[in-house]
């Protein structure tokens, strides 16, 4: 096994790697439509788009549930995970929820999927929380949501998005994470805090010196295809990832994870931003935070759990790992997550 902190940098700080042109550029948004699960015959869906602050626009799947047209509904948000699309985890999130009575946005971040922004495929932990507000402007002036019952679903990295965007935004009313990740806890770091500052240090020289070369070529670089076939001595958690996004099982082209490439210098704003100073202030307004027993991320969610304020649960599912909250019905408690938004949601 790897030491962990340099499994840490390897995967998600892949700056010693050659860099290979940006896969998942424009041209990718014309491929045929393809979701990764099955859209309930309970359940319509439809493309939509909205603006956040920076001008960038958001491509959405609003799920709704079938002959509700009249009903003030209850609304939610859902993205994640990082380096997902809406035709993945979300979207099945979505169609979960919808077709037990919720109204439902899936949306691709900024810079990723079919959401704008130039360069692609980057992300930012104050972009990406205001990704999450401008789904909950969105849902707000839908005729059929009451905008005082609109919650939060983040998955994976989109967790900790969710519950920064939760603090800042009063607007909503209840969130809930599912196999979350602290993007700027792990990439400033390391998993289990293990990276040094040493590690951290030369981290950050390899980034500037990247941003040296983006600056002389009047481009930008990118890292190499992400979740390649992984070795025999990779820890389970990366061929777990691989089994997600690049077998029929979950992958889709528009996916960063999916083999695409993420900006090389994407980690800055992540490295001295930790999106979780403020989680107390999701208090009075109800927490829900689900993880697995067995999973690799399951210190991201007590960390959280611990440091938010009543009212809050913890649930932790038995046997579960990471990647298990990406499209195992049968281990994802969405019966858990009705009764948490019905109850809170009003």
């Amino acid at each position: 096994m790897k030491n962990i902190a340099i499994i840490a940098i390897a995967f998600l700080l892949t700056i010693g790697q050659s860099f290979a042109q940006n896969k998942n550029s424009k041209e990718m948004n014309t491929s045929k439509e393809h979701y990764t699960f099955t859209l309930s015959d309970k359940v319509t869906r439809q493309k939509v788009s909205f603006k956040n602050r920076y001008g960038i626009t958001l491509s959405g799947d609003l799920y709704l549930p079938k002959n509700a047209e009249n009903e003030k509904l209850s609304a939610l948000a859902i993205s994640g995970p990082f380096g997902a699309v809406k035709e993945q985890s979300s979207g099945l999130y979505a169609n979960e929820m919808a077709r037990r009575g919720f109204a439902v946005v899936a949306f691709d971040p900024s810079y990723t999927g079919e959401s704008s922004g130039e360069p692609r495929n980057l992300a930012s932990p104050d972009i990406n929380t205001e990704d999450f507000s401008a789904a909950v402007d969105f849902l707000g002036l839908q005729k059929n949501v009451d905008r005082e019952k609109i919650g939060i679903i983040g998955i994976c990295g989109f967790g900790g998005f969710a519950l920064n965007a939760t603090a800042i935004d009063k607007r909503v009313k209840a969130v809930a994470t599912s196999t979350m990740y602290d993007m700027t806890r792990v990439m400033s770091k390391g998993y289990n805090d293990a990276t040094t500052l040493e590690q951290r240090t030369k981290t950050l020289e390899q980034l500037g010196e990247q941003r040296w070369k983006d600056a002389e070529a009047g481009t930008f670089a990118y890292d190499s295809e992400y979740n390649k076939a992984p070795k025999d001595d990779d820890p389970q958690f990366i061929k777990e990832y691989y089994d997600y996004y690049r077998t029929p099982r979950g992958y889709h082209e528009r996916s960063v994870n999916s083999g695409n490439s993420w900006m090389a210098t994407t980690p800055l704003s992540f490295m001295n931003m930790p999106i979780l100073t403020y989680i107390k202030e999701i208090s009075p307004r109800p927490l829900l935070i689900i993880a697995g027993e067995k999973a690799h991320s399951r210190y991201f969610s007590e960390t959280a759990f611990g440091n938010a304020n009543e009212p809050k649960e913890l649930v932790i599912v038995p046997n579960a790992v990471h990647i298990d909250f990406y499209d195992k019905i049968e281990v994802i408690p969405f019966d858990k997550l009705e009764r948490f938004f019905r109850n809170n949601l009003k």
